[in-house]
């Protein structure tokens, strides 16, 4: 059987309709019925010289080339993110809900996961401020015992070991949920130490109560509350920006740690008003500070944000904030008894 050889080219054909026609000569291609893919032209051996592909006959049209690359069509209703310079090659840039989840290598895919962050975000928030409540209400119904009950009010004034076992208490919960990341997000160890920290922290609140009168500490728990309010919303609706002045409060509050020894050394020496003063009203202005910047680290609106598995160190964060605010007001406005 003979090999057939290759197809004559155009201008052989044109010359020549016999040659075209003949038997003894190569057969035209097969054009592929509809539907029916077209195997790819043989390559030519090594050494032997390849004919141009054959041209259409006159009249016919010839065969559209397939894209380079297929193009889904929720490409083209995709807008690119303004802010990262990219710009689409695929149809206009204009907005269109219309998206596709299973087109992975869309941008589509970027406004799927920033609602998908946001909805985390939201369930964040909701359960970092329903701890938030749950320790404030242990912490004031401490206060409100230590105040409203005399009996309890004298055994704890004049009892210093269970303020040094609270203190200790405080600083060691609250150093093991700082620095250990894997405690603070292991459930139920986290809560627990939690817990522990909000009782010990109480316990130091409610025994500095005692030394004030009933009305003084009502005062402060209402200047308290509506600080914490005003310094949310603030924070909630300001376009400036508290998690980029790190520096800032880092700043006042070594001042305020200063101020703190100084008093410390000074104490032996007699009481000095001024400087009571001083250092009650820096450490409300801070702690105010750190309120409003521990809030727009929760909300995720801002440079630097929290993460969504940090909700015990949120809690945390406002609320030693809070409790150190109302501290500082009862020291400032506070009239002992």
């Amino acid at each position: 059987m003979a090999i057939p050889t290759a197809p004559p080219s155009y201008a052989e054909v044109m010359a020549s309709k016999e040659q075209l026609f003949s038997s003894q000569q190569s057969y035209a291609r097969h054009q592929p019925y509809p539907g029916q893919h077209s195997y790819p032209m043989q390559q030519p051996y090594p050494g032997q010289q390849s004919y141009p592909m054959q041209q259409p006959y006159p009249g016919q049209q010839a065969m559209p080339q397939p894209p380079t690359m297929p193009v889904h069509p929720s490409w083209t209703f995709v807008q690119p993110n303004p802010g990262s310079g990219f710009s689409s090659g695929f149809g206009p840039t204009t907005f269109n809900p219309y998206s596709d989840p299973s087109s992975t290598g869309s941008m589509n895919a970027f406004a799927v996961d920033t609602w998908s962050n946001q909805k985390i975000r939201h369930v964040y928030i909701q359960k970092v401020y329903a701890i938030l409540m749950a320790q404030l209400l242990v912490t004031f119904g401490i206060v409100a015992v230590f105040t409203f009950y005399d009996p309890v009010r004298m055994y704890v004034r004049n009892n210093y070991i269970l303020y040094y076992t609270s203190f200790a208490v405080f600083i060691t919960t609250y150093l093991i949920l700082v620095c250990c990341s894997g405690i603070r997000r292991r459930y139920p160890w986290n809560l627990i130490l939690l817990a522990i920290f909000t009782l010990g922290m109480s316990y130091m609140a409610g025994m500095l109560t005692t030394y004030h009168n009933t009305k003084s500490v009502m005062i402060c728990i209402g200047i308290t509350a509506l600080v914490c309010l005003a310094v949310s919303i603030f924070s909630f609706q300001t376009r400036f920006d508290f998690t980029s002045c790190q520096g800032l409060m880092f700043g006042l509050l070594m001042v305020l740690f200063i101020t703190g020894i100084v008093m410390v050394f000074t104490a032996p020496f007699g009481y000095l008003p001024w400087l009571q003063t001083f250092y009650a009203g820096l450490g409300a202005l801070v702690f105010t500070m750190f309120l409003a910047y521990d809030t727009q680290l929760l909300l995720g609106n801002k440079r630097y944000s929290l993460s969504p598995e940090e909700y015990v160190f949120g809690a945390l964060c406002l609320y030693t904030d809070i409790i150190y605010i109302f501290m500082f007001l009862l020291q400032l406005f506070g009239s002992r008894d």
